[in-house]
Formats: structure tokens, C-alpha cells, sequence
């Protein structure tokens, strides 16, 4: 599964790269939230670099820093390149970000495993201070609110729950008016996915507590629902968000609602990619032991 997140990620990226090319050259930016997953890369890497690792475990190494760093490359194509210019004027672009923030930067982040290396950043000092701080209960409600939050059904409804609400038309339109907003929605888009692929990857030393069997159901869960959106979105009879409907000099010169359609398509297919892959892993892994049993018994008769 790991690859195959990877995979996905890189074609994924270069669909968003031809894109931007596609409607222009544009230019990057430097937003609070990209600064911030600068910050992290720049953290990550330093904590590498105070890191000594036995020999046996340097290939694996390797492989979760690609993921991380990957991770961070997809969310700086998503809120820093030219696509985010161009996501003012349309709605397909504006949803390939949303996409990337979603189901494709927050896997490889996970995959990556960081939260050791990250946590080792701190000084040792600040470390202890806060490991007492928790052990001795000090910080009891942050405590309890984040093993709430880090629970399957709370990671699952903020997921839905934040990627529904942010396209609700008014609120929307909202974050094209502001960039504070703006940043807020997919800060949140970030973070909340980070919660919900927890549950689906693996993700040493965070518990993921589902079974195989659980967590096919958590995805698919997801994918209605967010099927369904791209299904409201596709099938409106007119523009849904003023400000790409008022749009003058739309690039491309296509339409507001071909603008719409194509963006649902764009929330309907690719952002299913990551979605499919991890069901299709656990459904083979769950039939594993089944098909391993049935040769087993064709091997004694």
C-alpha cells in the first residue's frame, strides 16, 4: 500500500503541475499554512540529522523520509503554486487543492511516521517538563481531548463533517473573500484528514485500533460521502458560489457550470484514488487468511 499511496501521489501531482501549466505560468506564494509545513520540513530534517540509526534500519529510513518529504511537497503544490492563484478564478483548481489536502498530502504524512522525530525537535529539557506535566495530570483535559479526538468516530464525523461545511455555498463563498478564513478551511482540511487516515494507516507510535474489517467500513464511509457532494455539486441546475458565477475572464473560457462540473469530477474520481487503494489493501488482507486456509486444505487431499 505504501507504493501505491507514493504512486498515486506523484501522478497526482504532475496532473496539478500540467494544470497549472495549462491555464498559466502564475507565481508562488508564501501563505501562513505554507510557511508552517516549511517550518516542519526544516524541523524533520534536524532531527534527522541528530539521529543515529543501526544499519539494518537505514533503507527504512529512507523510505519514510520520502514520504514525509513527498507529503510536504503535495501540500506546497497545493496552497503555494501556481494552482492556488489560479483557484481564484476557477473551481476546478480550487478543488484539486482541496483534493490534495485531503486524500493524497495527509496519507504520505502518516505513512511517513514523523511524530517521533518531530517530538525529538523540542529541547530535552521541554520534553521532560511536558512528559511530567502529563504523566502527573497537570494537563488532564488536553489529554483527554486528544485521545478523544484521536477515537475513530470523532476523526471520522470531523472529516465529513469539515469537508461538508466548508462547501456549504455561504461559507464557501466566505473564504474567497478572506484569506484568514481561507487558511482557517484548509488548515482544517489538513488537520482533520491527518485524524481520519490515523484510523486507516498504521501509523507507529499513534494506535490505530480498528480491524481490517472496521476499516474498510471507515473508507468506504467516507467515499459516499464524499460521492455524494460531488453529486450535488455536478447535478446543480446553476452555479452553487457567486464569486466563480460573477467570474469575467474565467481561463479556458468555459463556463461557470461547466467550471462546477468539472470540479465535481475532479472531487468524484481522482479524489477516490487513495480511497480505493486502501480499500482494495485491507480487502485482499482480510481474504488472506481465507485463501492461505482453502490451500491448506487442497495441500491435504
Amino acid at each position: 500500500m505504501d507504493h501505491l499511496v507514493l504512486a498515486v501521489a506523484l501522478a497526482l501531482t504532475h496532473v496539478a503541475a500540467v494544470a497549472e501549466r495549462a491555464v498559466g505560468p502564475g507565481s508562488w506564494s508564501l501563505d501562513p499554512p505554507v510557511a508552517l509545513a516549511l517550518l516542519f520540513a526544516l524541523l524533520y530534517w534536524w532531527s534527522n540529522r541528530r539521529t543515529t540509526a543501526p544499519l539494518r534500519t537505514r533503507a527504512e529510513r529512507r523510505r519514510r523520509h520520502l514520504y514525509f518529504y513527498a507529503g510536504i511537497a503535495v501540500v506546497l503544490m497545493a496552497l503555494a503554486s501556481p494552482l492556488d492563484a489560479y483557484s481564484e478564478q476557477l473551481f476546478w483548481a480550487h478543488m484539486t487543492q482541496h483534493v490534495l489536502l485531503l486524500v493524497l498530502a495527509p496519507p504520505l504524512i502518516v505513512l511517513a511516521r514523523p511524530w517521533v522525530r518531530l517530538w525529538r525537535v523540542l529541547p530535552l529539557r521541554a520534553r521532560q517538563s511536558l512528559g511530567r506535566s502529563l504523566a502527573r495530570g497537570h494537563l488532564t483535559r488536553l489529554r483527554r481531548l486528544g485521545a478523544f479526538l484521536g477515537a475513530p468516530l470523532p476523526s471520522f464525523l470531523a472529516f465529513c463533517g469539515v469537508m461538508l461545511v466548508w462547501h456549504i455555498p455561504v461559507l464557501f463563498d466566505a473564504t474567497l473573500e478572506s484569506e484568514a478564513l481561507h487558511a482557517l478551511e484548509h488548515t482544517l482540511f489538513f488537520a482533520t484528514a491527518l485524524m481520519f487516515w490515523k484510523q486507516v494507516i498504521d501509523s507507529p507510535p499513534l494506535h490505530a485500533p480498528l480491524d481490517d474489517l472496521w476499516r474498510m467500513g471507515y473508507v468506504v464511509g467516507a467515499m459516499l460521502v464524499m460521492w455524494v457532494l460531488a453529486v450535488v455539486i455536478a447535478l446543480a441546475p446553476h452555479p452553487l458560489y457567486a464569486p466563480y458565477a460573477h467570474e469575467l475572464a474565467r481561463p479556458g473560457g468555459i463556463s461557470a457550470l461547466t467550471d462546477q462540473q468539472i470540479a465535481a469530477g475532479v472531487m468524484w474520481v481522482p479524489g477516490s484514488i487513495t480511497l480505493v487503494l486502501a480499500l482494495f489493501f485491507y480487502v485482499n488482507r482480510w481474504l488472506a487468511p481465507a485463501r492461505a486456509g482453502r490451500h491448506a486444505l487442497a495441500g491435504n487431499h
